[in-house]
């Protein structure tokens, strides 16, 4: 049973098992991530019921461009349709959305489409969603530093006085509070470049659930699952 005062307040997800999904059912790929588009409509239905602040979803990653073209731009079309035809009902259930990485390198057409709902949105007070587009945590804490020495360079900050709070504030998801909990699915045991940073104290659930797969059920139990554990974060238990 999921306790209501205890539900994470930023969940974050690695999206992964589309291909396979597709393969086992002798689908063509694309099928698969067609799939996997209607379940981000019904998690982020999810999560905006239990009152979750933010949830991001690792939607394109900076490797994925090693991809046959043809999915690429597959993906890309995909992106801009699910956008296209879900402001309205992220404007009416008060969903903001966001965007995070290097975005600027998308196809023009996508770049609009984000800059569009990033606009149309930017009022709604519930769940924020947050689509890592072109993200890798490696760059992404690299800009950040390349940032933050230019204002060290410039004296605006000392370089005795960098602390945590203020490299955080250089990072794409400046402003958001780190994720409390981490989902994969389709069963791999690896962070695949994502939030590297964000992450250091997140609760991990892994599930061997494909992407499409991925029901309300299986995200009850991830929710269950992180309202079990002990968040102890460096210390010592107390019970």
């Amino acid at each position: 049973m999921i306790k209501p005062q205890q539900v994470p307040q930023h969940i974050a997800i690695i999206m992964d098992g589309n291909g396979r999904w597709a393969r086992q059912r002798k689908l063509p790929r694309v099928a698969g991530h067609q799939q996997g588009a209607e379940v981000v409509k019904s998690v982020v239905g999810y999560c905006s019921n239990l009152g979750v602040k933010f949830l991001t979803l690792y939607t394109f990653s900076t490797e994925n461009w090693k991809r046959p073209r043809e999915e690429i731009s597959f993906l890309m079309n995909l992106l801009g349709f699910y956008l296209e035809n879900e402001i309205q009902n992220l404007k009416r259930n008060k969903i903001r959305f966001l965007s995070i990485g290097k975005t600027g390198q998308l196809p023009q057409k996508a770049r609009e489409i984000i800059s569009r709902a990033v606009e149309l949105t930017k009022e709604n007070t519930g769940l924020t969603l947050i689509l890592a587009l072109n993200y890798g945590g490696r760059a992404e804490i690299i800009d950040a530093v390349s940032a933050l020495c230019r204002d060290v360079k410039e004296g605006i900050f000392a370089p005795d006085a960098v602390s945590e709070e203020v490299f955080s504030r250089y990072l794409y998801t400046a402003g958001i509070p780190d994720p409390e909990l981490l989902i994969r699915t389709s069963g791999e045991m690896r962070l695949s470049n994502f939030l590297l940073w964000q992450i250091s104290y997140s609760e991990l659930y892994v599930t061997d659930t494909l992407w499409p797969d991925f029901s309300e059920a299986e995200f009850q139990k991830a929710i269950t699952s992180f309202q079990n554990r002990n968040r102890r974060f460096g210390g010592i238990s107390v019970s």
